[in-house]
This record gives structure tokens, sequence and C-alpha cells, in this order.
């Protein structure tokens, strides 16, 4: 998909979505999170997630990513749905969770949100590693 078009599909997006990827609350690295993880998905975009985690509780995520606006939606839509949660209910986000709040996720963008739960996941992870 060429930038162009990728800019149309922005476009698709509820007004609240593309707000949500402008959030600097969430978008950006993080210098000392508790946990974070990186993938590289199958169709070459990258993506981060940090977490800071307080008393079982995920208080503060970022995520980054270069990847298209279909992957950044995706991850935009994870960190919201993650923040303020137990890591037990941070576990229960799903890609298909995700694919439906972003109403209108281009079909041969799906994988973006397997990406962006799977990153979650390992962040995740990379705590409770550290226990």
């Amino acid at each position: 998909m060429n930038k162009s078009e990728d800019k149309e599909s922005l476009l698709s997006y509820p007004q609240e979505i593309v707000k949500l990827l402008n959030d600097p609350e969430l978008f950006g690295r993080m210098n000392d999170p508790t946990s974070s993880a990186y993938i590289k998905g199958p169709c070459g975009d990258e993506m981060e997630f940090y977490l800071v985690i307080e008393e079982n509780k995920i208080t503060e995520v970022k995520y980054f990513t270069q990847g298209c606006d279909a992957t950044k939606s995706c991850a935009a839509m994870t960190a919201s749905l993650a923040r303020g949660k137990t890591i037990k209910e941070a576990l229960s986000i799903s890609a298909t969770e995700v694919i439906k709040k972003l109403k209108g996720l281009p079909e041969d963008h799906l994988h973006c949100s397997i990406l962006a739960v799977s990153t979650l996941y390992r962040a995740i992870a990379d705590y409770l590693l550290r226990l």
C-alpha cells in the first residue's frame, strides 16, 4: 500500500480512532518501564510496547511503531484498552476486540491487530518473568 492509499484508509476510520492515534499519552517510547516488548510482524511492521505496572495494574502504557496507519490504529486501541487494567484483564484483550472497536479496519490489515495484542502480551510476559 502506498502512502496516499494509507492516508485514505485513515480517513475511513471514525473520528475517535483518529483522535486516539494522536494521543501523546499512548504513543512514544518510555525511558524506565516496568516491562517492554518488541515484535516484528510478518508484514515487516515493527511494534514496541512499554508498561508501568504497579500493584498488578497497568498504570501507564505506550506503544511505538513506524508502521502503516492500520498498525498504528491497532496499537493505539490495544494500548487504550490496556491502560488501567489488571494483568489478568489485559490478558483478556483479544485481536477480535481490537478489530471490533476500530470499526473499519481494512480486511487486508486484520493481522495488525494480532501484532498489537501479541506485543502487549509479550510485554506482560516480560513483567511476569521478572517476578
